[in-house]
């Protein structure tokens, strides 16, 4: 018999300074309700979706860089979305900036949480891949201070969740083949991904108008190279002045895209995933243990700042 899993997209429009986590949370709450009256069984929201993306300022007061980040979940202002969660029996995924206090002091991260059914958090993963910069740079029409005020976390890691074995991952993640290559090598059959991203990118203006294109061809690539389900999840639009992509949609093994979102706004979009069809591929076609060699992967070393092969010649000059 099939394991089926009923995956609702909750794709967010712009969260603008002055909306309040209480008003958000109403959202995300109206969208778990569509998506249980749909038949989710989960709805997966963006990266930082209780707030604006504050990464596009630069921030040198601490108290008021601190005031878009969560120092416990649940807490007062997410708490209805967890009891909304386990009234409906409805699981979910959510990105939000988080604050931790550890054994050597405060911790910044760019966090995901998945909660099950029954409103528990079962599993957490911290940002690993950082884009952006971090300082000033006043240059550019907004800031990307991702990697001012966040640190990586500390890699990628699956969980036993609905029926299946999840991983999770946010945004810039998405662009890199190591982030579902190690989520696969653990046996991952879906991999939620919510993010943030500006139709402008300006170290590369020239890659403006190519940003849904490369956004959807990631996590087409992700998937079926990895014989994985690929769920990505925008929050899009008009955001205190900057426009950022829309473009969420779910990915099967194949690298078919079975769902999308039409909008830059508020949207619940449906899809329903067959985890099993992810054996199709990881017994076939990309069969690790029959068909990788991990042994030629090792010809590359660093020496001096330059890349060069095994046997000592530059790669790009000598061959």
């Amino acid at each position: 018999m099939s394991r089926h899993l009923n995956v609702a997209m909750g794709q967010l429009g712009p969260i603008q300074r002055a909306d309040s986590r209480t008003a958000v949370v109403k959202r995300l709450c109206t969208m778990m309700r569509e998506a249980k009256s749909l038949g989710a069984q989960i709805i997966v929201y963006p990266e930082l979706a209780l707030t604006t993306f504050f990464p596009r300022w630069y921030i040198d007061d601490v108290q008021e860089l601190h005031s878009f980040y969560e120092t416990s979940m649940p807490n007062i202002a997410t708490q209805p979305l967890f009891d909304l969660a386990r009234q409906l029996e409805i699981g979910f995924y959510l990105g939000y900036a988080e604050l931790a206090r550890e054994a050597d002091g405060l911790h910044r991260y760019n966090t995901a949480i998945l909660v099950n059914t029954r409103g528990e958090i079962v599993d957490k993963y911290r940002k690993v891949h950082l884009p952006g910069h971090s300082e000033h740079e006043p240059w550019r029409r907004f800031q990307h201070l991702e990697k001012r005020y966040f640190e990586p976390g500390p890699g990628f890691h699956v969980r036993r969740a609905f029926g299946g074995v999840m991983g999770m991952a946010l945004c810039n993640d998405r662009r890199w083949a190591e982030t579902y290559r190690v989520l696969a090598l653990q046996g991952c059959e879906m991999v939620f991904i919510g993010y943030n991203t500006p139709v402008h990118n300006a170290p590369a203006p020239q890659h403006d108008d190519l940003s849904l294109f490369h956004n959807q061809l990631s996590l087409q690539a992700g998937a079926y190279q990895n014989g994985m389900w690929a769920v990505g999840v925008a929050k899009a639009g008009l955001e205190e002045g900057v426009d950022s992509i829309g473009g969420s949609c779910i990915v099967a093994p194949s690298g078919e895209v079975v769902a999308r979102c039409i909008t830059k706004d508020d949207e619940v979009q449906l899809a329903r995933c067959d985890l099993d069809w992810c054996a199709v591929y990881k017994r076939t076609t990309f069969n690790f243990d029959l068909h990788r060699q991990p042994h030629a992967y090792g010809l590359i070393t660093e020496k001096k700042g330059e890349t060069l092969a095994a046997d000592g010649t530059q790669w790009g000059v000598d061959r």
